[in-house]
Order: structure tokens, then C-alpha cells, then sequence
């Protein structure tokens, strides 16, 4: 391994952090799978489930205003975004994807709250089932554990 002087690492310790959490209501059936494995995430982790704000908005693409407003109101170690895109007979998935993952990826990056993407980007329904929470794993929980960790690394600096 090679020497370096000092090295940053976030824990995966979810105890006396603040969770702001916002879903996109479109594909709600989903999303709300989402949810459930990112609160159960934090709670596995040591963090308190009355701790954890969610704000519903109407679909993926308003989820980085959502995102942005929690970020800014400095109530939260963390922001999780959570929503489904299913790939249609257009190419408008694409651009919510698209445009989502940079915005949310721009939040984190000016406000210094860490923002985790909980986005999934599926061509079918069948895929969409398979990363909320069967044999792909749960993304809401995948998403809360880089959250978790985000919130205690930038601690460490």
C-alpha cells in the first residue's frame, strides 16, 4: 500500500445524524419501496427514524429542487433523493436522468451537504422492480448508506 500522510474515511454510524429525504410521487409504488429500505438503512445504522424528514414531490424532476431547498436549510447532515424513471418509447427518460443527476450532483456541491442519488434509471418495469428492493438490493438503502457515510466523513476535515 502506498504512504500517504493522513486518510479520510466516513463510518457507517448513523447516531445523532439528521435525514432529509425527498421521493418523487410518479411511480410512488417504487419509490415507496425506496423509502422503507433507506429508513431501515439508517436505523440498522444507529440513527433514529423521528430524525428523518420526507418531502413528496410530483416526479424526478423537481426531486433536485427538493433536494436543494433541504440542503440549504442546514436541518440536515444528509439529503437522500429517491425516484424511479422507467424508460418509455421516447427518449424523455433519458434527459430527466440526465439532468437530475447533474443538478442533484451541483446541490451537494454548493451547499457542502452531502446529497445522495437514489435515482433509479430502468428501460422496464421489470428492473425497476429488481433494484427497489428484490434480488438487485434495495438503491433507497444503497442511497442512505453513502449519505451516512458522506455526513461523517466531511465531518473528519
Amino acid at each position: 500500500m502506498t504512504k500517504v500522510g493522513k486518510v479520510y474515511e466516513g463510518m457507517l454510524q448513523a447516531a445523532g445524524l439528521r435525514f432529509g429525504i425527498v421521493c418523487a410521487r410518479f411511480n410512488e409504488f417504487f419509490v415507496s419501496k425506496l423509502l422503507d429500505g433507506a429508513v431501515d438503512a439508517i436505523v440498522r445504522h444507529g440513527g433514529n427514524a423521528e430524525k428523518i424528514e420526507v418531502a413528496w414531490v410530483p416526479g424526478s424532476y423537481e426531486l433536485p429542487f427538493g433536494a436543494a431547498k433541504m440542503a440549504r436549510s442546514g436541518n440536515y447532515d444528509a439529503v437522500l433523493a429517491l425516484g424511479v424513471v422507467i424508460q418509455g418509447a421516447t427518449p424523455h427518460a433519458g434527459y430527466i436522468n440526465a439532468e437530475v443527476s447533474k443538478a442533484l450532483a451541483q446541490i451537494g456541491l454548493e451547499t457542502g451537504v452531502p446529497v445522495a442519488y437514489g435515482l433509479i434509471t430502468a428501460d422496464n418495469i421489470e428492473q425497476a422492480i429488481e433494484r427497489s428492493g428484490t434480488k438487485a438490493g434495495n438503491k433507497g438503502a444503497d442511497a442512505a448508506l453513502a449519505g451516512i457515510e458522506m455526513a461523517n466523513l466531511i465531518k473528519t476535515f
